[in-house]
């Protein structure tokens, strides 16, 4: 069967494209709209071309499986000029997504036609790339400098509404799609057509602009390529004619192809695809979740709370008492109310989140609940007055979690009726932002309960990860021995500020320390001491000395660094200084990239002995709770990418 297809109504020729799942444009699809196009400019009873796709989406970008292969003809640019170029105008009917190579098809089109939930990008810089058929050099053309700075170097899609405003597309379409694009096709054939994209002169910008877009950029990247050479693009797309800047672009483009960091965001890429459905649970069915409730309103819980509303579930919270409900749903307004904020939510939808949820101290609500999640203080015996209320009150099928980040999943469980339907789902703060869902099995649990942890994970557009059961899971785990060896290198007579440059200097948005003043030293303080309480031989760190000596991180104005009141700037401390000098013995120099190197080094020794443990299933589960749980750099591709490639240098 053709991936691309002609059918006719009356003068216009309508070709659609079906190669499910994303109409991804692979060598079939290329040459077949190269076909059409020869085949309907011979036609003389077509006067114009809808151009559409079967499916749920328009043409979602290039195949990446062919990222790695030789470049096979016909060439997307050359497919794109022949559609703009072509004696019979076409028109993009656009549904679902029309992203990268998708929209660069789109804007060979004379017009472009879209219904009001479609969305229009350039994603390409997420993949370390930047547009290789022409979408640095149309965009500009089409809706200004400013517009496609932004489309292009941040890689983020708009949507129908959005792109209409902008000019990058005609017409928002309510109703049929099909019947629409062809009726607009008639009405535009009785007036002048615009002219090609390519046709049209470029807009200018004063040298200033692209010297403060630049800086924007480049402090926004924090060391990855493929935005900056995106606006080279874009800048030579403006002060070139038309076809030096496209071979600008695709020399670019296959410059960038060929680079380490395509590599790792490629591997990153397919990692989060295959994360949702782990072939493990492939025909498992999940059970249906219409409602949940979290027990505990603190930061964590509130954060849980507010994404499952965020996923349209009707959430019961649960507290202790009356006031500590009512802290919680304070919390919950705060969290919705800095949505409105930053834009991200109306405030008509902030108030419809909120009056989702309710509040309440009596368990026997619970009774009808399909998922129950529990965010209360880490203490094991508080956890398991809490599931021992549950096991009471739920139903024999409902799901009950865990949200614990290092108390044993199994003795939480201990003595739960059915415990088949128990599991751990680990989110990290804040729960309503942070992407990353470590989802942890007991030897017991079900795999419809397993498979059911996934299926909520969708819900809420998490990226969720399997762990085994440790101290720490797998992410946590990691994070201490990467505290540690930065400990040790401070020990070895390296600075608090050298080891955080470094690490920002990697990518990381913040070093070790920095990290540990901002989340709160006494948090692993607590957790340590726990250890020791019960009889483990947990040797002393130095940040167990400095929260002795009331220094808990920016909260008490001091941890690892002083701060200045209403300051968060991190100011190297001599009490710092005096309270660890004894502990130091002065090794030999290390730069930045020694010191990256050594710690990324030793995130990916822990994680191969994760892996040979079976805590984690394979490498890549490691790299995605490093880069969407700890702020590991993604366009390095996690430690044990990084590793596994032999990279020797922080570069």
């Amino acid at each position: 069967m053709s991936v691309v297809t002609i059918a006719r109504e009356g003068n216009i020729a309508v070709v659609t494209i079906d190669n499910p799942p994303v109409n991804a444009l692979s060598q079939a699809v290329r040459q077949g709209l190269l076909d059409a196009v020869t085949a309907l400019d011979g036609d003389p009873d077509v006067s114009a071309v809808v151009l559409a796709c079967a499916g749920r989406t328009f043409i979602a970008g290039a195949d990446v499986s062919e990222f790695d292969k030789p470049p096979q003809p016909p060439h997307l640019p050359d497919v794109v000029s022949a559609i703009e170029l072509a004696a019979k105008p076409w028109i993009a009917a656009i549904h679902g997504s029309a992203l990268g190579g998708g929209f660069e098809v789109a804007l060979g089109c004379r017009f472009r036609l879209a219904t009001v939930d479609a969305s229009v990008g350039l994603p390409e810089v997420t993949l370390g790339l930047v547009p290789g058929a022409g979408g640095t050099v149309r965009t500009p053309r089409l809706a200004g400098v400013e517009a496609a700075v932004d489309l292009v170097t941040t890689g983020k899609p708009v949507r129908a509404p959005r792109g209409l405003e902008l000019g990058l597309i005609d017409s928002v379409v309510e109703g049929d799609l099909r019947t629409a694009a062809i009726a607009f096709a008639r009405e535009r054939l009785v007036g002048p057509l615009p002219q090609p994209l390519s046709l049209r002169p470029a807009p200018t910008a004063p040298d200033a602009f692209w010297t403060e877009a630049e800086a924007a950029i480049a402090k926004r990247a924090k060391g990855e390529v493929a935005p900056l050479k995106a606006l080279a693009c874009l800048r030579r797309a403006t002060e070139a004619d038309f076809a030096a800047a496209m071979q600008f672009e695709r020399a670019t483009f296959l410059e960038l192809r060929a680079s380490s960091q395509a590599a790792a965001l490629r591997h990153v890429f397919f990692a989060e695809r295959a994360a949702p459905r782990p072939a493990a649970l492939s025909g498992v069915q999940a059970l249906p979740l219409r409602n949940a409730a979290v027990i505990g309103g603190g930061t964590m819980g509130a954060g849980i709370a507010a994404a499952l509303r965020d996923a349209g579930l009707p959430v019961i919270l649960i507290e202790r008492d009356n006031a500590a409900v009512e802290r919680g749903i304070a919390n919950l307004k705060d969290i919705f109310a800095s949505a409105v904020k930053r834009g991200r939510l109306t405030e008509a939808s902030a108030e419809a989140r909120l009056a989702g949820v309710l509040g309440s101290t009596d368990y026997a609500m619970l009774a009808d609940t399909d998922l129950v999640i529990e965010a209360v203080f880490e203490e094991l015996s508080v956890k398991r007055q809490v599931f021992a209320r549950l096991g009471r009150v739920c139903r024999p099928d409902a799901v009950l979690a865990t949200n614990t980040s290092y108390l044993d999943p199994r003795a939480i469980a201990e003595g739960l009726p059915n415990p088949g339907r128990f599991i751990g789902l680990h989110f990290f703060s804040p729960a309503n932002v942070m992407k990353l869902l470590e989802i942890v099995p007991t030897p017991q649990t079900t795999d419809t309960t397993l498979a059911t942890g996934f299926a909520l994970s969708r819900m809420l557009g998490k990226v969720p990860v399997r762990a085994g059961i440790c101290e720490g899971f797998i992410g946590n785990r990691i994070l201490k021995r990467y505290r540690a060896e930065a400990e040790a290198l401070v020990r070895q007579g390296v600075a608090i500020a050298a080891v955080d440059a470094a690490m920002r200097g990697y990518g990381f948005a913040m070093g070790p320390f920095e990290a540990q003043d901002l989340g709160g030293l006494d948090i692993a303080f607590l957790q340590r001491e726990g250890a020791r309480a019960a009889g483990q031989d947990v040797p002393e760190t130095l940040g167990d000395i400095l929260v002795r000596a009331g220094r808990k991180g920016q909260k008490t104005g001091g941890g690892w660094y002083d701060y200045k009141p209403g300051d968060r700037r991190p100011v190297p401390s001599d009490e710092v200084t005096r309270l660890l000098g004894a502990l130091i013995e002065p090794g030999p120099a290390l730069n930045a990239e020694a010191i990256a190197v050594h710690l990324v080094g030793a995130m990916a020794r822990e994680g191969e002995a994760i892996l040979a443990e079976g805590i984690a299933e394979k490498a890549s589960d490691i790299d995605l709770v490093e880069i969407h749980g700890y702020g590991f750099p993604r366009w390095r591709g996690g430690p044990m990418f990084h590793a596994a490639k032999g990279a020797g240098s922080s570069s």
